[in-house]
């Protein structure tokens, strides 16, 4: 069907809302009653030819045979479909006798529905048509509604027909049926002020996805071919691939049967897929409603071919109970192993923060891939994913993060061949950038180990007219520039002086490698002064989870909150006052407030501090170790007077508070040390073979010699939190070299956190193609100031209060 044949039959199925549903429906909700009678129509037209050959059967069963169960095999024979339809009418048969009552004929369509078959039938539930129906007719509109949609002014039919006054009306094929439901869905959405287009990918798009797919191994197709889509909506992705690939006028030529798999969550456009399925004679039942995430519906079996454009920018919080348990993943598509820096093999999971789950549909494509086949003959089998996602999906999360591992698992395995980077406003719902990730576990030998980047972000034809957010599109020069790059792996190359970036892509290969790094912790020393004072131990008082209504109750009540019977009376109070001030306390805490026990227990640490306060004095210490020393040899005693007088206990947890609220961070203090030790002979080696360093460089590393101590003896300081630091260090880089060259200098006293130290990846587009734009001189910057005083007509001058030329020519000389 050509363009304008297309938008003829789109307009005139939207007239039918808006001449039929003005006053039954909302605009947004037009699309509830057409696009199930779109489908409706399609299929009634199509069973129309061979009715009476399904009649024949129907009543041979049930007469002749007296069969309870009708047998579909030779029903579907009959009607020349995998679906068929045993009422005695077609639509126009109603429309014909039908007389002027509403409720009779939502009794014949109800009827009609009900002689479906049952893979039909469920496609009508999933529209919900027959509560469309008796809405229609209780609004005296159904028979307006199906008048036009068995007129002779559209054909549904993928024959040609003609209109009553005799002119032609083309054939519809399957194709431009996804055209009519796309652009319909599109306009509706719009209408609803929903996303446009939110089901659907631009079909060049898909065009560009096929041949990048199917292009690299067109010569060495299975005799069976397998395409599957874990979130196919309408089902374009694999109705295009089937026809890339069936076409006898095509570049590709498969040489058996191509089965198509899907699942779509949106009943709607489930349905739709399924119908097109039936009418194209794939089998229905490989397409499944439900969602993906949710269930692993196709478990166990893997495709030749993967095509997707999944949802991005959405939530997967609803999906959470089935993915994970707690904080840990129990769906094992979601689950990978990677090693460690230090080699160790580790079961990490691989989903991406919950706002985003586009990867996981990436993820779920990766589970699905078939195993390689090593023969006599060389390598086979295996599969291959062409994936639509956002630029989140390029560098988003941490090193060690879901996202990150999904990135590093897919490029350590070598299965990552490409990523092309599209034209922004391609998309009909969405002007951010996207991009295709090519994948294969069947690399041929020359792209092993590598990835190529393509940048045909600037290739592009603008449209006449925005649809939805898409205001460009591809041509198919441009589709065939970009295939034939990804198919010789072009590289840097490939671009000439004179290159035209409107119509070649920009493309550069690297290493896997190359989007690696590690994440390395940079620490710095802990440098501590402390001094005791009533000041700064006042607060030990009050538990640190509930200072705020417990430094609140005292000010109110004194001692008498460590009174059972006065907290009691005071607590209904208390209780309000953190209402009042929007403090949240869960069961827990509240119980912990109530309790004298709490009270009690701040109390004697309070004590406690005031006893070693007695023995340590009131002066500033600038070396925390000695000051620790000190307390901790009075803490000992100490705690031995409160266990005999009061069975008081006190742990190392209560020491170090005391000690944190008398010590804060000073640059100019002593180091902080944490640990000292000798190391025997052998764990030194261990340790030295382990850090890839020679002794002299243990300092790197966060183990100081002791001057003057014993041989081999080491100290280890405290790191403080707030002078810590990461460093990015490329996988190709060593990590100590780079620490020396890009840290040492600037913190002489940090050294390498060598066990935090995680593997990350990430593509950045950007830092791979970025073209610098040298500013422009001072020359045309004044000239551009006299052309805008000129057009101003001397309003610059006046603001500025001086001659603008004289302001130009000063800022020239000083430039």
């Amino acid at each position: 069907m050509d363009h304008s044949a297309h938008n003829k039959l789109v307009s005139f199925i939207w007239s039918i809302a808006d001449d039929c549903l003005r006053d039954v429906y909302v605009r947004g909700k037009y699309r509830d009653v057409i696009l199930p009678m779109v489908v409706l129509r399609r299929l009634d037209a199509l069973l129309e030819p061979t009715k009476a050959a399904v009649l024949k059967e129907y009543h041979f069963q049930k007469d002749d045979m007296g069969l309870t169960e009708l047998e579909d095999k030779p029903l579907t024979n009959a009607s020349g479909y995998v679906f068929y339809n045993t009422n005695k009418d077609t639509l126009k048969d109603i429309r014909a006798k039908a007389v002027n009552s509403p409720h009779i004929l939502s009794m014949e369509l109800e009827a009609y529905l009900n002689g479906f078959s049952a893979n039909v039938k469920e496609i009508i539930s999933r529209f919900n048509l027959k509560a469309q129906i008796q809405h229609m007719a209780r609004k005296n509109v159904l028979f307006g509604v199906l008048e036009k949609f068995v007129s002779d002014d559209i054909n549904l039919t993928p024959f040609e027909t003609e209109d009553h006054d005799g002119n032609r009306l083309p054939a519809l094929s399957n194709l431009g049926m996804g055209y009519v439901f796309e652009e319909l869905i599109r306009k509706f959405n719009e209408e609803n002020n929903e996303e446009a287009g939110e089901h659907f990918t631009p079909r060049e798009v898909i065009e560009l996805m096929t041949h990048l797919v199917f292009d690299p191994v067109k010569d060495q197709l299975p005799d069976t071919i397998t395409v599957y889509d874990p979130a196919c909506g309408s089902g374009g992705m694999l109705t295009e691939s089937q026809n890339f690939i069936t076409d006898d006028e095509g570049p590709i030529q498969a040489k058996g049967r191509v089965y198509l798999y899907g699942k779509e969550v949106n009943d709607e456009t489930y349905a739709i897929c399924k119908s097109d399925m039936m009418i194209k004679g794939n089998d229905p039942a490989n397409i499944r409603s439900g969602s993906t995430l949710s269930r692993d519906e196709f478990s166990g079996t893997g495709f030749d071919f993967m095509l997707s454009n999944p949802p991005y920018g959405k939530s997967w919080a609803s999906e959470t109970q089935f993915i994970k348990d707690g904080s840990d993943v129990i769906d094992i598509r979601f689950q990978v192993t990677l090693k460690d820096y230090w080699g160790k093999a580790e079961r990490v999971d691989a989903v991406p923060r919950s706002s985003d789950g586009q990867l996981l549909f990436l993820m779920e494509m990766v589970s699905k891939m078939k195993p390689v086949k090593e023969t006599a003959q060389g390598v086979s089998g295996g599969s291959r994913i062409a994936s639509v996602h956002n630029g989140s999906s390029l560098f988003t999360g941490d090193a060690g993060g879901g996202e990150s591992n999904i990135r590093r698992y897919i490029i350590e395995n070598d299965w990552l061949e490409a990523i092309a980077q599209l034209p922004d406003n391609l998309f009909y719902n969405t002007g951010i950038t996207t991009y295709i990730w090519l994948l294969s576990n069947n690399k041929p030998a020359h792209r092993k180990g590598k990835v190529q980047l393509i940048d045909a972000s600037q290739l592009f034809r603008k449209l006449r007219k925005n649809l939805g957010k898409k205001n460009c599109e591809f041509s198919p020069q441009q589709v065939k520039a970009i295939a034939e790059h990804y198919v010789k792996m072009l590289g840097e190359e490939a671009v000439q002086a004179d290159h035209d970036a409107s119509q070649t892509p920009v493309a550069k290969v690297f290493d896997n490698s190359d989007f690696g790094y590690h994440k390395v912790t940079i620490e710095r020393p802990d440098r501590r002064k402390a001094q005791f004072s009533a000041e700064r131990i006042a607060p030990l008082r009050f538990d640190k989870s509930l200072k705020e209504p417990m430094e609140w109750a005292y000010e109110q009540w004194g001692a008498a909150v460590y009174d059972k019977t006065t907290l009691a009376d005071h607590s209904k109070e208390l209780l309000g006052w953190c209402e009042d001030n929007e403090i949240t306390l869960n069961r827990k805490n509240r119980t912990k407030l109530l309790d004298v026990k709490t009270w009690e227990k701040q109390r004697k640490l309070l004590q406690m501090a005031e006893k070693l306060m007695e023995g340590v004095g009131e002066g500033e210490f600038s070396d925390f170790n000695v000051f620790r020393q000190q307390v901790d040899s009075l803490f000992k005693t100490a705690s031995k007077l409160f266990l005999e007088e009061s069975k008081t206990r006190f742990t190392a947890t209560d020491k170090k508070a005391i000690l944190n609220a008398v010590s804060w961070y000073d640059a100019s203090a002593e180091k902080v040390i944490a640990k000292q030790t000798v190391m025997k002979e052998k764990d030194l080696k261990t340790l030295l073979a382990t850090l890839g360093c020679a002794e002299a460089q243990l300092p790197d590393f966060g183990y100081y010699p002791v001057e003057g101590g014993k041989p081999h003896e080491y100290r280890a300081y405290e790191s403080h939190a707030d002078s810590r630091d990461t460093e990015s260090v490329p996988l190709k880089d060593n990590i100590h070299d780079y620490f020396l060259n890009e840290v040492r200098p600037h913190v002489a006293d940090a050294w390498i956190n060598l066990p935090s130290v995680k593997v990350g990846y990430e593509v950045s587009f950007n830092k791979y193609f970025y073209k610098h734009t040298p500013l422009r001189s001072m020359e045309a910057v004044a000239q551009d100031i006299v052309t805008l005083e000129k057009q101003s007509e001397g309003l610059i001058a006046d603001i500025l209060g001086m001659d603008v030329a004289t302001l130009v020519g000063e800022e020239v000389a000083h430039g």
